[in-house]
């Protein structure tokens, strides 16, 4: 047994690179609105996620006895300008990057890992376990927010009259 959502976690990197192909430049900055994420600003979330939030939480309740931590903010780092103004790619390929090394760290973990504990400022006691099944969940809430956009830019507009039988949420 390992923990929850692993498999998940390895196979994002390649969901997303498939989604994606031939994706332009044009339409991976495509925004269906202001406070909206366009596919690169989505993809630059992914790697700071990656990096500032779930790792880091694992890994310290792996090596610390409860610790404590903040709620990650996503609505201030957006509002900061975190997620914008970086190629598609780059953001992509450092989210990858990070991933294969997330995933070694996360397959080298005993099972016993999975109900080493934290606390969450907001949420209270939280387990390896929860935060496995939130990163996974996180991951395909963002595949499916990646494939609507997709969707709605490069398949929906080339529907012809399908597209009347259609409906997109961007």
């Amino acid at each position: 047994m390992s923990l929850p959502g692993i498999d998940q976690l390895a196979a994002t990197p390649e969901i997303l690179r498939l989604m994606m192909d031939g994706l332009s430049e044009e339409d991976a900055n495509w925004k269906a609105g202001p406070k909206r994420f366009s596919i690169a600003e989505t993809l630059e979330h992914l790697s700071h996620v990656e990096g500032h939030c779930f790792r880091d939480r694992v890994e310290k309740m792996v090596d610390e006895g409860n610790p404590s931590f903040e709620p990650y903010d996503t609505d201030a780092y957006f509002a900061a300008g975190q997620y914008s103004g970086r190629e598609a790619e780059d953001s992509f390929d450092h989210f990858e990057e990070q991933r294969e090394l997330n995933i070694e760290y996360l397959r080298g973990l005993p099972d016993s890992a999975a109900e080493r504990t934290g606390v969450h400022s907001r949420l209270g006691v939280i387990t390896v376990a929860h935060v496995m099944n939130e990163w996974a969940f996180h991951d395909l809430g963002h595949i499916r927010q990646i494939a609507e956009i997709i969707r709605a830019r490069k398949f929906y507009a080339q529907s012809g009259p399908f597209a009347t039988q259609s409906k997109v949420n961007p």
